[in-house]
C-alpha cells in the first residue's frame, strides 16, 4: 500500500490531490506542526534523513520531493494521463519547465517573504525591535516585493495564454504550480491578478481537490 506522509498546512496536500486525481487507494500517516517553530515533528526523520513532509513510501521505494513525487505517481500509476508524452514536444517541454520552476524559482521568494515577516513580528527585545524590523522591511521593499511581482506578472501572463500550465489540458505540472499560486494569493497579492484568480477557482472546484481536503485534514492556503 502506498503511503503518504502528510504534514498539516504543508506541500504534502497537493500529493493528496493528484492520488485523488489518479483514483488509486493510499493510506495516510498524519504528522503535526510544531505549535512554536511551526517544523516538522522529529518522527519524520525516521521516513527520510531530512525529516521533511511530502514524503510517501510505495513498496520498497521512499520518495521525497513534491516534482519527484508528483511525477513517480504520474510514471507509474497515470497510464498516460495528466502529463503529456515523454520527448521533445511543446507541451512535454512547458511541462518539465513548470514542475521545476515551482520550487526552483517561484517558492524562493515567497519564503524570503514568510522569513521577512517572521522577523518583522518575532518577540525580542524592545532595544533590537526597531533593527529588526527595520531589516525586515528593506527586505522587502528592495528585493522581495520586487521579485514576487516580476514572478507573478509573467505567471500571469502565462495563464492569459492557455487555462492551464502545459498546455489546454489539466497535467501534474497544474498540481505542482497550485502550492506557490495559493501561497502568493496569501503573502503576495497574487489572487488579485484575474487570470491567477481563475486558475485557483478552477482548481479549487476540482472533486478530486475537495477529496483531498477532507483527507489531508485544515490547508489554511486554499482559503
Amino acid at each position: 500500500m502506498l503511503t503518504v506522509h502528510h504534514l498539516n498546512n504543508s506541500r504534502s496536500q497537493r500529493v493528496l490531490w493528484m492520488l485523488e486525481e489518479l483514483g488509486i487507494p493510499y493510506e495516510l500517516k498524519r504528522y503535526e506542526r510544531d505549535r512554536n517553530t511551526m517544523l516538522a515533528p522529529p518522527e519524520l526523520r525516521a521516513v527520510h534523513p531530512l525529516g521533511k513532509s511530502p514524503v510517501i513510501t510505495d513498496g520498497a521505494q521512499t520518495i521525497a520531493e513534491s516534482g519527484a513525487i508528483l511525477e513517480y505517481l504520474v510514471d507509474r500509476y497515470g497510464e498516460g494521463r495528466f502529463s503529456p508524452p515523454h520527448g521533445a514536444s511543446p507541451e512535454r517541454v512547458r511541462f518539465n519547465y513548470w514542475m521545476h520552476y515551482a520550487e526552483g524559482s517561484a517558492m524562493p521568494p515567497l519564503l524570503l517573504k514568510l522569513v521577512a515577516l517572521r522577523i518583522g513580528s518575532a518577540k525580542m527585545p524592545f532595544f533590537v525591535k526597531p533593527i529588526g524590523r527595520r531589516i525586515a522591511q528593506t527586505m522587502q521593499t528592495s528585493f522581495i516585493d520586487p521579485q514576487l511581482k516580476l514572478h507573478f506578472g509573467y505567471i500571469e501572463s502565462e495563464l492569459a495564454k492557455s487555462e492551464w500550465f502545459a498546455g489546454d489540458t489539466f497535467s501534474a505540472a497544474d498540481v505542482q504550480m497550485s502550492f506557490p499560486l495559493e501561497a502568493g494569493s496569501q503573502r503576495a497579492g497574487a489572487k488579485s491578478l484575474p487570470h491567477v484568480r481563475a486558475f485557483l477557482e478552477r482548481i479549487h472546484a476540482r472533486p478530486a481537490y475537495q477529496r483531498a481536503l477532507e483527507r489531508g485534514g485544515r490547508y489554511d492556503l486554499a482559503g
